[in-house]
């Protein structure tokens, strides 16, 4: 009598999809040994692997991801949480790497990222109500504010979580991935007093975030080791608009600067738009640095100077450790911090050229 498995058996008419003691039958293997082959689990014989491999492909089996998740307590799904304003998050490149590069760390996986936009009060209320409530294995958590406290919260919560930038409260039970900041300000300072640049202004980031006080801690220090004042500081919100107004004001109330800093590249964007305005060169009268060595950085109509920040790697990493923390809890992988490195452009120097600089 023939023996082997029906082909395609969910795909007959009036005939329900395969089981999975179908399966297990069909690769002559018990059910919890199918069911570990399955779902990845260990303890399954390359043989057995192997047959149920077979099993499924010759029965067309579809694995009930409800079910399974009952078993696993897995929802086979992740939140990357922005704590920004929605249209901060569409206008900032910053965000569109950040989500490409999780994307990339699942690809070999079934997991899915489910993107939550959360501003605080309500929106943060509801946004930890739902990371409570079991809809997602795990969160990575990126552009924080000192009053968000998710790091506190999502430690008391037990999820597994990755923050992509230092957070706050190291304390927490939590870990993340970042850019050595202070060391990327101070090599900011250091360029531009090497160019013989010496009233030094800059236009830093939101005072809430680490981001912008460990970049403006070192900008402090390395004007100190070139034996320079601190100069003039003024903050702004990581936008370009916000920048422009806050560099108008900065050239007025300081128009002998002949350098300065933004914390990113689109605040610099801003900074130039506020100089050009002013009836002023860059860098004939000012020499402008920026940060993250953005795309816009080179494509600016000055060609601007800037300091790397590898986001799509740290976004990659993240993606990673969060992967790592779900499948072995309390792990807690060692926090990442990547180098930093300078890129030179126009913006810096009469003659464009293009080099680089580690940090």
């Amino acid at each position: 009598m023939n023996t082997s498995p029906p082909r395609s058996l969910h795909q007959v008419p009036g005939r329900p999809s395969p089981t999975l003691e179908d399966l297990a039958l069909a690769a002559g293997v018990s059910r919890s040994t199918a069911s570990r082959a399955i779902n990845g689990g260990d303890r399954v014989s390359p043989e057995a692997r192997a047959a149920v491999d077979r099993a499924v492909a010759d029965l067309g089996y579809i694995p009930n991801r409800a079910a399974r998740s009952l078993v696993t307590r897995r929802t086979s799904s992740i939140a990357l949480v922005i704590p920004e304003p929605d249209v901060r998050v569409m206008m900032d490149p910053f965000f569109a790497v950040v989500i490409t590069g999780i994307t990339e760390a699942l690809r070999e996986t079934d997991v899915q990222l489910v993107l939550l936009m959360s501003r605080t009060g309500d929106d943060s209320a509801r946004t930890l109500r739902y990371l409570r409530g079991g809809h997602v294995d795990g969160a990575i958590v990126v552009s924080h504010h000192r009053a968000d406290s998710w790091a506190r919260s999502l430690s008391e919560t037990g999820l597994p979580t990755i923050f992509i930038g230092r957070p706050w409260d190291t304390a927490s039970d939590v870990t993340y991935v970042d850019t050595d900041n202070e060391g990327g300000g101070r090599l900011a300072a250091r360029h531009l007093a090497g160019i013989g640049r010496r009233r030094l202004a800059t236009v830093a980031g939101p005072a809430d975030m680490t981001a912008a006080v460990d970049r403006l801690r070192g900008w402090q220090a390395g004007l100190r080791d070139a034996g320079l004042p601190e100069g003039p500081v003024v903050h702004a919100d990581f936008t370009t608009d916000g920048a422009a107004a806050a560099a108008r004001q900065l050239l007025t109330d300081h128009p002998d600067v002949d350098g300065i800093f933004a914390a990113s590249d689109l605040m610099a964007l801003g900074v130039l738009e506020a100089v050009h305005a002013s009836g002023r060169t860059v860098p004939g009268d000012i020499a402008l640095m920026g940060y993250d060595n953005h795309a816009v950085a080179g494509t600016a109509s000055t060609p601007l100077t800037s300091i790397t920040q590898s986001i799509m790697q740290m976004a990659v990493r993240a993606g990673a450790m969060l992967l790592e923390e779900i499948e072995a809890p309390g792990s807690h992988p060692e926090p990442v911090v990547y180098s930093t490195e300078l890129v030179e452009r126009a913006s810096t120097m009469v003659a464009p050229r293009a080099s680089a600089v580690k940090a």
